[in-house]
């Protein structure tokens, strides 16, 4: 079933830095400002949507229940002080964890906080996604619906039978993955542990913007998916760039911690500003040393009701 695209004007006032800045001013402000901060609205009812598109043998609506439990922990001393939080999941349900967009809406430059998206989706806890609206590209499934089939990179994929893992985006197609189970699918990396190991080569990878490769090298804060059995889960947000209280984490490092954990896979997604943790209601981190969020396209969440 179609649902007609629409567009709306952008309602937000955006503050620009790093590769978005230089885009306005090397490649012309009209042009720069229409691909990264005029809102690009493909769906604007995403509720109506997955009603429309779920698939006919299982719905989209989660008969699950979840198990939170969030700690915080501390690495190093100084200014190599790390601080770092570890949300524990256990599901009875691989579709308790579930995904919401900024708005209800599915597009480009459409954002929110995390935690006020988690307030509109009534979630007991949160974390930021994977910024699936700064890029045209990525296979996105959300809760069992496909999204966008545009593959790129490598992603993860939640199965609903518990498991999860690492996949070739450009090998497949978002109805493939749907049709074999997929449930939720995350469009960042790298993987930083595979197999129970850390993965080869990571101190040397870049990601690819939408100007091109960009380094995720040194210490930065980060949010990691790790998978340590057949639903559970360790979601972990690692502060950074705030001397004293938390510098941040390597790459390799990030591996470690999720290795320390018990994971035997472990994703990177989206990490900076838009690093978050959220618990009934309330921001557990403290992203870039402030209690400011900044905005960020999709969540990760855990709703009320399954908590």
């Amino acid at each position: 079933m179609s649902h007609e695209p629409t567009r709306r004007p952008s309602r937000r006032t955006f503050l620009l830095g790093g590769a978005a800045a230089l885009g306005l001013a090397t490649a012309g402000a009209g042009w720069a400002l229409d691909r990264f901060v005029v809102e690009h609205v493909e769906i604007d009812d995403v509720d109506a949507f997955e009603a429309a598109n779920a698939s006919t043998d299982a719905t989209s609506t989660s008969t699950g229940s979840a198990t939170v439990t969030v700690d915080a922990r501390t690495q190093g001393s100084g200014d190599e002080l790390v601080t770092y939080y570890v949300a524990d999941l256990l599901l009875t349900d691989a579709t308790a964890l579930r995904s919401a967009f900024a708005d209800d809406a599915f597009g480009q430059n459409v954002i929110d906080t995390t935690s006020s998206i988690a307030a509109q989706n009534d979630a007991a806890f949160a974390i930021n996604g994977d910024y699936y609206g700064f890029r045209d590209t990525a296979i996105v499934i959300r809760d069992g619906v496909a999204f966008r089939d545009a593959g790129a990179r490598e992603g993860l994929a939640f199965y609903r039978d518990g498991h999860a893992e690492v996949y070739d985006e450009t090998a497949t197609s978002a109805d493939a993955l749907v049709a074999a189970g997929v449930w939720n699918t995350l469009s960042f990396g790298p993987a930083v542990v595979r197999d129970g190991a850390e993965v080869a080569g990571i101190d040397q990878v870049e990601v690819d913007t939408n100007f091109g490769n960009h380094s995720i090298q040194g210490r930065q804060p980060r949010t990691c998916v790790g998978v340590i059995a057949a639903n559970h889960l360790a979601l972990v947000v690692v502060d950074g760039r705030s001397t004293g209280y938390s510098a941040g984490v390597t790459l390799p490092d990030l591996a470690a911690i999720m290795l320390d954990l018990g994971c035997e896979t472990a994703y990177n997604i989206d990490g900076g500003g838009s690093s978050t943790m959220v618990q009934d209601g309330e921001l557990v981190n403290r992203p870039l040393g402030t209690t400011s969020e900044r905005g960020t396209s999709d969540i990760l969440y855990i709703p009320a009701s399954a908590a």
